[in-house]
């Protein structure tokens, strides 16, 4: 691609060839890629409309919109997120934190504000614990996840955003004792098995599989969680979980068989059942 003349000629290059190769929002990610090798941002890009793109710049975004056409995930290339009014590193390694994701954060400070001790559960990126902390500054935040790539990566940016999360590495709930928390928040995968070939190539072909894939039906993290959770959680205590589209009602029947005396569901701004609520007897012994 010749170096455009302008910032304005620039972006509209660059969001028609991502027109044309089938990317979703392409001029939002035009005015990312372009703001990110300019190290300005959207409102900047307007300011700097008429002005010339600088040719290092210019080879920047080219190697960027070359990515981006191959459909690797435009926040994957800038190496950042925002979630919860920050940003998180992400890369290859974790699940890219999204907006929907937000509403997990929304339950927890809603439902347990006095809340003492929390565990993300399958943290990823550790975005959840870092919007947890900086709510609830007077809980003790655990974040764990079975893979060390992951951690590595939450490490860094709990490091800058919560340094007082505590990382360990677990699979599931497998090394905490009973009656540890008082909520468990956790986003697991659950999207079944034979779908993951469907989804779009950013997810498919750049998501780390074991943060995705949720078993045949999608609920096989879903289930190990509400299988064990209970004995985790103190008398009272809450499990809220990510759902994904659809899997409602069978995540409240699986809480129900599993005998949780309460569950029930939150809708995202789209309407869908995005969150389960399941909560623990008060008399139980955890």
């Amino acid at each position: 691609m010749t170096a455009p003349d302008t910032v304005r000629d620039a972006l509209a290059a660059t969001a028609a060839r991502f027109a044309a190769a089938g990317v979703d929002e392409p001029r939002a990610d035009a005015e990312l890629l372009l703001a990110h090798v300019l190290e300005t941002d959207r409102i900047g890009l307007v300011v700097r409309a008429r002005e010339p793109v600088p040719a290092a710049s210019a080879a920047r975004l080219e190697d960027l919109v070359r990515r981006r056409e191959a459909r690797e995930p435009v926040f994957q290339l800038v190496g950042r997120r925002e979630f919860w009014s920050f940003d998180v590193a992400v890369d290859r390694r974790v699940l890219c934190p999204r907006p929907e994701s937000e509403l997990l954060v929304e339950t927890v400070v809603a439902l347990a504000p006095d809340a003492r001790r929390i565990l993300d559960c399958g943290t990823g990126s550790g975005a959840l614990a870092a919007a947890l902390a900086r709510e609830l500054p007077r809980a003790e935040i655990v974040a764990s996840d079975c893979s060390a790539e992951a951690l590595a990566v939450a490490s860094a940016n709990l490091a800058r955003l919560a340094p007082r999360v505590r990382l360990v590495r677990a699979t599931w709930l497998t090394a905490f004792r009973p009656g540890s928390f008082e909520v468990i928040v956790s986003n697991p995968p659950y999207i079944p098995s034979a779908t993951l070939a469907r989804l779009a190539p950013e997810v498919r072909d750049f998501e780390p599989p074991a943060a995705l894939d949720g078993g045949p039906d999608g609920l096989a993290a879903i289930r190990e969680l509400l299988g064990s959770a209970k004995h985790v959680l103190r008398p009272g205590g809450r499990l809220v979980m990510e759902l994904g589209a659809g899997q409602g009602p069978a995540a409240q029947a699986l809480a129900a068989r599993g005998g949780w005396p309460a569950a029930e569901t939150r809708v995202d701004a789209a309407g869908i059942e995005r969150v389960l609520v399941a909560r623990c007897g008060e008399g139980e012994d955890g």
